[in-house]
């Protein structure tokens, strides 16, 4: 592992697709495109915490000494920390928020504004029907 290319967070960012995937774990920077099918927690939490500092992501699953090993073998270079601000566990602005089932956005908005207004339809409904009866 003498690979001492430095990365910046900015170019970490840019690999969070699932046909593309870095990650930043204490320092180091790993390309876990290859593992992506096979991790046990599925893809989308590995893609969730691209460009970002995923170690505290890391860490608290408790992986095991074999897990440590296999990320090593992923390991594609460090990243520049003079590119990271004091605020290292924040996602990158760059970053989008990955969209396992690829729901458009504005059907989840429509989602989020009607089966509220639905609920609170019904209860009133109830309300009123229970009150006539």
């Amino acid at each position: 592992m003498s690979n001492n290319k430095l990365f910046t967070l900015a170019e970490l960012a840019q690999h969070n697709k699932p046909n593309d995937c870095w990650l930043l774990i204490r320092g180091k920077v790993y390309d876990v495109t290859k593992f992506l099918a096979d991790h046990p927690g599925g893809d989308d939490v590995l893609l969730s915490s691209t460009g970002k500092d995923a170690t505290d992501d890391f860490d608290d699953v408790g992986h095991s000494t074999s897990a440590e090993a296999q990320l090593e073998e992923l390991y594609v270079g460090d990243i520049d920390t003079s590119t990271i601000s004091s605020n290292v566990n924040n996602t990158s602005p760059k970053q989008t928020e990955y969209n396992q089932d690829k729901t458009p956005q504005f059907i989840i908005n429509l989602l989020q504004f009607l089966v509220p207004l639905f609920i609170l339809g019904l209860a009133f409904a109830v309300r009123f029907y229970t009150k006539s009866a």
